[in-house]
């Protein structure tokens, strides 16, 4: 069992594991065990899953499991509204000042967040963001060709220097994640916008695997080439953005 975190002591949450997920039963206590394995004595933790309008058991499997682990939590939308929304709204609760994420089919293996969370730590403040990038894929064929020319497009037009934006894990400071202007799609851009507030990222090599079972919720229509509008408005953004002034009051 993990230990419980007292509801009225927020600071004793140092780190918040966000899970976006839709209709993903089957995979919740497995992935909620494995995050466990991987966290449990490192770091003052809480797990946020967002229940982004499932239609099967995920909502009463989680109700279950949050009788066992004291630092689980579910948030939930009434109806889909995407994984951007999902993520944003767990990072919204959160209580921790770094925040990770990964998605909830199985695919992200929880042993990487240890490295990617002490990454953020480790940056000294410079660091915007840790970004898994998956070696091994075990994607059909289909959706890895999705993801090259995707990938190829977005890095083509934004420069932002990272082969696989795709990758659900990831970690940040909360503070820079809020900071950043929200649109439907925004966590296949947070590299192009990190850069753009002048944080560095970190880059984690990460091995994927294939999902514990069912099917992909967030697919072909959720992928960039049908999002090109939110590429040429992330390219305006860059564009547009100027060096704050040093502001000092005269006294």
């Amino acid at each position: 069992m993990s230990a419980d975190l007292p509801s009225s002591d927020q600071a004793a949450v140092a780190v918040s594991i966000v899970v976006p997920v839709r209709n993903e039963a089957d995979n919740v206590a497995p992935l909620i065990t494995e995050i466990t394995a991987a966290l449990d004595g490192r770091w003052a933790y809480e797990i946020i899953y967002v229940n982004d309008g499932s239609t099967d058991a995920t909502a009463e499997r989680l109700k279950a499991l949050m009788k066992v682990h004291g630092n689980l939590r579910q948030l939930r939308h009434e109806k889909s509204s995407g994984q951007s929304a999902a993520v944003r709204s767990g990072v919204r609760a959160a209580r921790g000042a770094i925040v990770a994420t990964l998605d909830g089919d199985g695919q992200n293996n929880p042993a990487f967040l240890p490295d990617l969370i002490s990454a953020v730590e480790s940056g000294g403040g410079r660091i915007g963001l840790a970004a898994g990038q998956r070696v091994g894929r075990k994607d059909t064929g289909f959706k890895k060709m999705q993801s090259r020319i995707a990938n190829a497009v977005r890095n083509g037009i934004l420069r932002d220097g990272t082969r696989d934006t795709g990758c659900g894990l990831k970690a940040f400071p909360r503070e820079v994640f809020l900071s950043m202007p929200y649109f439907d799609g925004l966590h296949r851009f947070l590299p192009a916008l990190v850069r753009r507030e002048g944080f560095g990222i970190a880059y984690v090599d990460v091995i994927d695997r294939p999902r514990h079972s069912g099917v992909s919720n967030y697919g072909f229509f959720d992928r960039l080439w049908i999002g090109i509008m939110d590429l040429a408005g992330v390219w305006w953004l860059i564009r547009r953005k100027k060096s704050t002034p040093i502001a000092t009051e005269v006294t």
